[in-house]
């Protein structure tokens, strides 16, 4: 068939009013989110964005000075994983692992964290959000600092992440179970001392609480990385 030879000229051509500012919007969420897979990514971008969800984008712009082949988790992606996934207290597992892909991370890293977790077809999302923080930390108070600079609804400044003490507490005492030798009276104690220091700060925890305290045992633990812990 032969091409038609009608002419057009901008006034025939009609640009919907929002169009430039959804195409803003997108390429300033690609450039932050920096997607392993832009395709990909972008279907996952403008599904969520007509159906109202959570978008799978980072609140900013994180500099990888390693040279990667495959993306890796990163606080940015943990935030966004947990802006879509904590509205319940648990989500399914298909449903991390599709947006585990979403965000074109690579599949072994969450099957390590999904074993460690012993995590079955319904996740608890918070023991899952605290082994991602655990896998950015590597030390159990390294891991609660990251908790507290992800969860944290203060301005980014990086000066002073507040998070309230309950959830402080509950990703404190997950990830302490999961070390195995720490006593739980130890735990109860740690926990005692912080909550005193908390009630005068309106119930808000930071950093600087739980990693100069002189009561912290956090300095010699760790979590270790590999799944045969999980064995």
């Amino acid at each position: 068939m032969p091409l038609s030879d009608t002419m057009y000229c901008s006034e025939q051509i009609r640009i919907p009013p929002e169009l430039p500012s959804i195409l803003k919007n997108f390429t300033k969420a690609a450039i932050r989110t920096q997607p392993e897979d832009l395709l990909k990514w972008a279907v996952e971008y403008f599904t969520a964005l007509s159906r109202g969800e959570a978008l799978p984008v980072k609140d900013r712009l994180e500099i990888n000075v390693a040279s990667q082949k495959e993306a890796e988790l990163t606080p940015g992606l943990l935030k966004t994983l947990h802006k879509q996934l904590s509205m319940r207290q648990t989500c399914s597992r298909d449903d991390l692992q599709n947006e585990w892909k979403d965000l074109c991370l690579p599949e072994d890293q969450l099957d390590i964290l999904l074993s460690l977790g012993s995590f079955g077809s319904e996740i608890e999302w918070m023991e899952f959000f605290a082994l991602g923080c655990s896998s950015l930390g590597g030390t159990l108070f390294g891991s609660l600092k990251f908790a507290c600079e992800i969860l944290t609804e203060d301005k980014e400044d990086g000066s002073d992440p507040r998070i309230p003490f309950d959830t402080f507490a509950q990703i404190y005492t997950y990830l302490a179970h999961l070390e195995g030798d720490m006593p739980q009276e130890e735990i109860d104690n740690f926990l005692g001392c912080l909550q005193k220091q908390t009630e005068l700060q309106n119930g808000m925890i930071r950093p600087v609480d739980f990693i100069l305290g002189e009561h912290t045992p956090l300095d010699s633990s760790s979590l270790t990385r590999d799944a045969s812990r999980s064995e």
